[in-house]
């Protein structure tokens, strides 16, 4: 029951982080760090095996070399580096390949929705909130922490984590 309440930390976290990032274009270091710390007794409470928890560190810190370095390049934010290697570890190796289709597909719609969106009129939008507004500037980035999240959270029921406590 505990692994159980555990569990729901990491939609929860990553449903925060989509909406921090839409709000304020900044993913919360402090997001990231929860969903590593909780990892563990999730993990430990599940009966994960040791060898399968290491496979699943070892995706998380891969994930952040790529995302370092995609962040080095300005390819891709910090905040969704981070984010994305968060949840690389939850994921682990064995569904790595569907969460990364899944970011790939959802940022794809997220940066063709926002690019028509930034298309319309500024007067249109002018009476919304400052967070739609500061979408609407094309000076601005793509909060893609909308899709990192999205992908976890259609990718995560799937994982062997998922399993071991839902079954």
């Amino acid at each position: 029951m505990i692994a159980y309440c555990l569990l729901m930390i990491f939609p929860a976290v990553m449903i925060m982080a989509a909406l921090s990032d839409v709000r304020t274009l900044t993913i919360p270091n402090h997001l990231s760090v929860i969903l590593v710390v909780t990892f563990l007794p999730v993990a430990v409470l599940a009966g994960l095996p040791f060898e399968s928890f290491l496979i699943h560190l070892a995706a998380g810190a891969g994930i952040l070399v790529v995302g370092f370095l995609l962040f080095m390049t300005g390819t891709l934010g910090g905040g969704d580096a981070k984010l994305m290697s968060a949840a690389g570890i939850w994921v682990g190796v064995a569904n790595i390949s569907t969460f990364f289709l899944y970011v790939a597909l959802i940022g794809g719609a997220l940066a063709v929705g926002i690019l028509i969106y930034r298309r319309l009129p500024t007067a249109a939008i002018a009476a919304g909130p400052a967070w739609a507004f500061r979408l609407h500037d094309k000076e601005t980035g793509i909060p893609y922490g909308i899709a990192i999240a999205g992908a976890a959270l259609l990718t995560f029921p799937s994982t062997e984590l998922y399993a071991l406590v839902a079954g």
